[in-house]
């Protein structure tokens, strides 16, 4: 039984992620390296002059998670690229995510359906507004315009912001997003914004490990990760917003807010809801709808203005209060 912190700390940790559709199957290491010997691919850890070894079933593992404390040796990359596995190199708890090795025998199918529905106007409005059903959980009707859409999302937010200050009894909450006053921003705005980063992180592993583009966003555009922030926006209202109220009195909101969202919605939970969701917003026909459970520098969709800005709230009325 190991009852020394330290140790307890520096112990190699492995978590099979259960299968989704798809087949799609996720393990994510912490504090291990990865090398290739005669049998296959280990995660092996020394201590105290032994050398443990867990070896991997890479032939069935479609997304391989590399957190703190991980590294790979160039052979092992070259069988985890041979039997078409996705490696990302994460932060802890994978609530970061850093980069990506894609494997080229990845297929492209949800790459394709999402590029089908991203390059007509007709399709990629049908996905916002199935994106915006499954943020707040209503339906809105098939001739719904993105600026309308953009107004009601403007209009929600706003009321969740009042009534989460409310709670917390937090007066003037105003949401900001300032990397070059960090530190003048409360701790709400602090926290939020530390948890949609890690947030992202975990979204953006989901969208690579599907093979789909970051970039071809509906919501979003003109960025490399617009499809991030899109797919990132789903899960604010449950998991971040209400975490950043929470932090309010902390000392230290942006790393409390990392820790606490690692915890909240570990990834073997998060992760395959995420990848559900994202096979349901391009293919709802195949995939049925269930739950398993500050991009100020980019612009928003819209096909009759064109470019719109994002970070602003588009409801045109305030909610009584």
């Amino acid at each position: 039984m190991m009852t020394d912190p330290r140790k307890k700390l520096g112990a190699p940790a492995l978590a099979m992620l259960p299968r989704i559709g798809d087949s799609l199957s996720f393990l994510y290491l912490e504090t291990v390296r990865v090398v290739q010997d005669d049998t296959g691919v280990c995660a092996q850890v020394e201590r105290n002059g032994q050398i443990d070894r867990v070896y991997l079933p890479i032939a069935s593992l479609s997304c391989l998670l590399l957190g703190t404390g991980t590294s790979i040796t160039q052979p092992a990359m070259a069988t985890l690229g041979r039997h078409n596995t996705t490696v990302v190199w994460a932060g802890a708890g994978a609530v970061r995510m850093y980069n990506a090795g894609l494997p080229s025998a990845l297929t492209t199918t949800w790459l394709e359906k999402q590029a089908r529905a991203w390059a007509n106007d007709a399709t990629r409005l049908t996905v916002a507004q199935a994106m915006f059903t499954l943020r707040f959980g209503e339906h809105v009707e098939s001739d719904t315009a993105m600026n309308v859409l953009r107004g009601l999302e403007g209009q929600r937010m706003k009321t969740l912001y009042r009534t989460l200050a409310d709670q917390h009894r937090i007066r003037g909450f105003k949401r900001n997003y300032d990397p070059h006053n960090w530190d003048e921003q409360s701790n709400v705005n602090q926290a939020l914004s530390a948890a949609n980063h890690a947030l992202y992180g975990v979204c953006h592993a989901a969208i690579l490990a599907l093979g789909c583009s970051p970039a071809l966003g509906f919501i979003h555009s003109g960025k490399q990760h617009s499809f991030v922030y899109d797919i990132g926006d789903l899960y604010k209202a449950k998991y971040t917003i209400p975490l950043a109220f929470s932090l309010h009195k902390s000392s230290n909101p942006e790393a409390e807010a990392r820790r606490r969202l690692r915890d909240d919605f570990r990834i073997y939970r998060l992760l395959p809801q995420i990848v559900h969701d994202l096979q349901w917003l391009l293919a709802p026909s195949e995939v049925q709808k269930e739950e398993l459970v500050n991009p100020e520098l980019v612009h928003l969709w819209d096909p009759d203005v064109g470019e719109v800005s994002a970070g602003v709230n588009h409801g045109d009325i305030d909610p009584d209060w």
